[in-house]
């Protein structure tokens, strides 16, 4: 994982596209006709806005957001999609103003609280972020709660507060026991601290459940150099090489060969 692996994983933000696939308004019962007419065409600059952002044409995507949001204010969904944009336009305040937007407008949408927290989190301001998490988490229709349960998890890693870490992922196991990313940020974390047994228990949990990436493989190479077995640091080296011979790890495995 190279930094990654020293700073802990990037975020999920699986949450997030959610957000980008959400339709805006429901547009098949009741309103007048020119009422109806003003949510289709927010629903369809909304579509236009989330493809644009997803195509990386992030000016034309803040365009079509902000005439969504004109027509409809009280969509916390477009808000926070307008949030994304500014922020892959490397605009924070606006980001910030659009984040606040949305929760103030949906303080229950789990999806709008968790890219909030991420976003706090990534402005280092952890002790706020995790108090979103936390509400996220608490929301009952959270269906993916694991997922917000490691992204706190690995906030805090960045804080740093390893200990209160480890209970936001070992909470996401709880929920979901083969969830790879709190399995992976587990390792991660024994192996910063040198539990190399413990990290050697949670990647075999992870790898018995879940698709290897060649950051995990490069790991399991760690942890069994630091474990002393040499067989199995060679089998993950070779595994490695064999499945991902064009990554980074596996070049950083032949420069050290």
């Amino acid at each position: 994982m190279s930094d990654r692996m020293s700073k802990g994983r990037h975020f999920l933000i699986g949450l997030a596209g959610a957000l980008l696939l959400s339709g805006c308004i429901s547009t098949t019962t009741g309103p007048a006709k020119s009422e109806a007419n003003t949510a289709e065409a927010a629903d369809l600059n909304y579509q236009l806005g989330a493809r644009y952002y997803r195509n990386g044409q992030y000016e034309l995507a803040r365009d079509r957001l902000l005439y969504s949001i004109e027509l409809t204010p009280k969509n916390a969904v477009a808000h926070s999609t307008l949030a994304l944009t500014y922020q892959r336009l490397d605009n924070t305040r606006l980001a910030a103003e659009s984040y606040e937007q949305a929760v103030k407008i949906a303080p229950q949408n789990y999806d709008v609280l968790n890219t909030y927290a991420v976003f706090l989190c990534r402005q280092g301001g952890y002790d706020e972020a995790i108090k979103y998490f936390d509400r996220a988490i608490k929301v009952r229709e959270n269906d993916d709660v694991e997922i917000t349960l490691t992204n706190a998890g690995t906030c805090l890693i960045q804080k740093p507060d390893p200990v209160k870490a480890e209970r936001y992922f070992r909470e996401a196991l709880d929920h979901k026991s083969t969830y790879g990313d709190a399995l992976f940020q587990l390792c991660l974390l024994k192996q910063r601290t040198g539990e190399y047994l413990a990290a050697r228990a949670f990647l075999q949990r992870y790898l018995a459940s879940n698709m290897p990436s060649a950051e995990v493989l490069y790991l399991g190479m760690q942890i069994e150099a630091n474990l002393g077995d040499e067989r199995a640091r060679t089998d993950y080296s070779n595994r490695l090489l064999r499945e991902f011979p064009q990554s980074p790890e596996a070049r950083k495995v032949l420069e050290s060969s």
